[in-house]
């Protein structure tokens, strides 16, 4: 074997390698739209997917010793490539079915769609797991050599995995999108087989291979003007770096969705700021204080600083700003597409609010300030950032919090499913002193708040019949009082709490998905 032949084989290793990991991580990215990306979504890829490559190493290495042939291996790889670039276009119309079936909750279809999703992938991954050992049978002279050309093979292709591990998440998913993404890598692969076959001879089937990759790219252009979703009323979809998001329009309402869109993340009005949502009952966490007094009103005035943690499209920002006027907001939002596009759709252009797009953890941590109010809208399952339930988050919080901050907390829940809520409630009581909790009507989620001093109930009544009279109160402000008045919940004890070294979000909340699905009822968790 000539020294150009091996450089073209150690490349086909490594572009084979990259590009399997490639189409996992994209690959969950495309079912990501539909059926979102818990952690048994991933499991289900990642399992398949393996069993695709052990199959295709199976497959590879008694091919290779029946028909040690270099262009045989090439063909593989060429095949793979265009079999990977197809991937979105044979997808995309089951995963635009999958998302009117999603919506409606037609569950047989939904399953049945994924399940057809992922077998598209058997063909290209088979076939890529493939190269490795044909790779290694053509390297290998003699048997002193047999494993420093083998571990240098798997060396190469490790690398590939590695670059295949970030270069979709990072570059090209947020800038060329997940349908383009599959076809890059395509033909990425496709482009190294034919070197392959050219530098082996094969030169005669070569405008073949040619024309079929030039078919493949007139395919996937021609499919690619389609959008992801054709949701009713969507007005934009983008995909970024952490999220597919879609912006919906019905009447003169906004809606924000992400991922699979079972669930609002904001939510705008040109003139309504009442939403019947999680993000307005937040207000209602400063009064549980008193006054000055032992028997005075706890004002809005005495409310000067609040931070959101999860500040999607700004629809709690916006609130807070309308009852307690202009006051610093610091708004912190992982996904940086989001914040742009709550400027451009959701009226996100408070002068008062400064949002960040950090983790929001380390942005409360890193906080010179402290909060009256401190806001966390972080959580809808199956999506729980566990490291934002933790005793030892809590405790970050609690240090940003005046003397009387509150605490509030938007947490989903299931149809007599309550152990999260639960949990949340116990790991809060180890740092709070008083927690309140309301459930939302006509909705599965709960409101809990948690105060930095002792307070009581009590209190809130009086701050409420002491505000009906005043005519400088926010009628946002009375309503959303009135509500937990009438859907406060008895706070039920629990031995649960979540630490940094054990939070088993992952375990409950699957739970909690599930019986939520089985429960028949089809109400969006927000």
């Amino acid at each position: 074997m000539t020294k150009t032949n091996r450089r073209i084989i150690n490349i086909a290793v490594f572009v084979t390698g990259m590009t399997s990991l490639a189409i996992e991580l994209t690959a969950s990215r495309l079912v990501g739209t539909i059926y979102g990306n818990s952690n048994l979504v991933w499991a289900t890829i990642i399992g398949l997917i393996l069993i695709f490559l052990a199959t295709g190493y199976f497959l590879g290495g008694r091919l290779a010793d029946r028909k040690p042939i270099q262009s045989t291996m090439y063909q593989l790889m060429f095949w793979g490539g265009f079999a990977t670039g197809f991937i979105p276009v044979i997808a995309k119309p089951i995963m635009r079915f999958a998302s009117d079936a999603f919506d409606q909750l037609q569950m047989g279809i939904l399953f049945g769609s994924f399940g057809v999703v992922l077998l598209i992938l058997i063909i290209p991954m088979t076939m890529l797991g493939m190269i490795s050992p044909y790779a290694i049978r053509l390297s290998i002279n003699g048997k002193d050599t047999s494993g420093k050309i083998s571990g240098q093979l798997y060396a190469i292709s490790t690398l590939g995995s590695f670059i295949g591990a970030f270069l979709p998440v990072l570059v090209l998913i947020p800038t060329i999108g997940t349908f383009f993404t599959f076809v890059t890598f395509g033909f990425l692969t496709c482009v190294v087989a034919l070197i392959g076959l050219w530098a082996g001879g094969e030169r005669k089937s070569i405008f073949l291979y040619i024309l079929s990759l030039v078919i493949l790219l007139i395919v996937t252009f021609w499919f690619k003007g389609q959008p992801l979703k054709a949701s009713e009323g969507q007005v934009f979809e983008t995909e970024s770096a952490y999220n597919y998001i879609q912006v919906l329009q019905e009447g003169e309402y906004r809606y924000l969705r992400l991922n699979e869109g079972q669930g609002i993340h904001s939510e705008w009005h040109p003139s309504q700021l009442f939403y019947a949502g999680p993000w307005e009952q937040f207000l209602a966490g400063p009064f549980f204080n008193v006054g000055g007094g032992e028997n005075s009103s706890y004002d809005p005035s005495n409310v000067k600083r609040i931070a959101i943690i999860g500040l999607a499209a700004g629809t709690a920002a916006r609130q807070a700003s309308a009852v307690f006027g202009a006051i610093p907001i610091d708004g912190y939002e992982i996904d940086p597409e989001i914040i742009d596009i709550g400027k451009r759709y959701f009226g996100m252009d408070l002068p008062n609010l400064n949002a960040e797009a950090v983790d929001g953890r380390w942005g409360i941590e890193h906080s010179p300030y402290k909060y009256d109010l401190i806001i966390v809208d972080a959580y809808r399952p199956p999506y729980i950032p566990w490291h934002l339930t933790t005793l030892e988050f809590f405790q970050i919080v609690a240090q940003h919090l005046t003397s009387k901050g509150v605490l509030a907390i938007n947490v989903g829940r299931a149809p007599d499913d309550r152990q999260l809520i639960n949990g949340f409630c116990g790991t809060l009581a180890q740092v709070y002193p008083s927690i309140y909790v309301m459930d939302l009507p006509d909705t599965f989620n709960s409101i809990i708040y948690a105060t930095i001093q002792p307070t009581n109930v009590e209190n809130f009544y009086r701050n409420l019949l002491a505000f009906y009279p005043r005519k400088d109160i926010h009628p946002l402000l009375i309503e959303v009082m009135e509500r937990f008045v009438v859907y406060q919940k008895p706070v039920e004890k629990s031995s649960i709490v979540f630490t940094d070294d054990k939070a088993p979000i992952e375990w409950m909340t699957n739970n909690l998905v599930l019986n939520f699905l089985l429960s028949g009822e089809v109400e969006k968790l927000q």
